[in-house]
């Protein structure tokens, strides 16, 4: 999994933090207008309505904190092992939610209890609200804890890969062996695309050697090195005559000193 392979897993934890966010913000929503039309009509509440309130509000903030560490600082195994502590705690939070709420999975005809209190659910309660909407009011929020529960257990998942995709990078690359522009374990049918020593369409040609090296046809048919070194210069090419001129300057000082 490559650089592609990241931004997928980086994509995928930033969208479940969103979900979060949304799920918690919903609960936090629901029971703040509990609360509020309770106040209003001075009408009392149960502590565990102030619980809720407090606690989807606290995962509003974790989930908000949480999508910018994703797109910050995603898969440093210190972040990553503590978001995942924190994913943990925050999953017996949505846990302790639907507990809580648990009245709302029931049917919402006849005698209800409520956030705001008992009654029949066409009855109006004290905060001129039916007891039969708070009920389906509390209803969602008992099924969003729910969902809840699983979008934090995903995004334990997500933490555990974007840890293991992170340390793989850091320990593959990038390198003088992939150019220094890709950190991703190369596949076994590329690895040695980039190293010109063994993909022969790619290989740069070999140098030749003075050995390798033949001046046309010379007489006695020797091998000589390049520029006449170790040439005697009394011998010419075939086809130069005594005493002409040596054209490739055999005789200069520079090609028959000692060496």
């Amino acid at each position: 999994m490559g650089a592609a392979g990241g931004v997928f897993l980086r994509f995928c934890g930033l969208a479940i933090r969103v979900l979060q966010f949304l799920d918690s913000a919903v609960i936090l929503a629901i029971f703040s207008y509990y609360l509020a039309i309770a106040s209003k009509h001075n009408q009392t509440t149960d502590k565990w309505v102030h619980a809720v309130e407090g606690l989807s509000g606290v995962a509003c903030l974790y989930s908000l904190l949480g999508a910018l560490f994703v797109c910050c600082i995603g898969g440093v195994a210190f972040f990553a092992f503590l978001g995942v502590i924190l994913d943990v705690i925050f999953t017996g939070v949505m846990i302790a939610i639907a507990v809580m709420t648990r009245n709302g999975s029931g049917s919402c005809n006849g005698t209800v209890n409520t956030p705001i209190g008992k009654g029949d659910s066409n009855t109006e309660s004290p905060s001129n609200l039916k007891y039969g909407t708070a009920c389906k009011l509390e209803k969602v929020t008992f099924a969003v804890s729910i969902i809840g529960i699983f979008f934090f257990l995903i995004s334990i998942l997500f933490q555990v890969l974007l840890a293991r995709h992170h340390k793989r990078e850091k320990r593959f690359g990038p390198s003088p062996a992939n150019g220094y522009t890709s950190g991703s374990r190369k596949w076994f049918w590329n690895r040695n695309k980039s190293n010109p020593e063994t993909n022969g369409d790619n290989a740069l040609p070999g140098h030749p050697t003075p050995a390798d090296v033949e001046y046309g046809t010379e007489t006695k048919n020797e091998k000589r090195w390049f520029g006449g070194w170790g040439r005697n210069k009394n011998t010419a090419p075939t086809g130069t005559a005594a005493g002409a001129e040596n054209t490739y300057g055999y005789g200069n000082s520079a090609y028959t000193g000692n060496y």
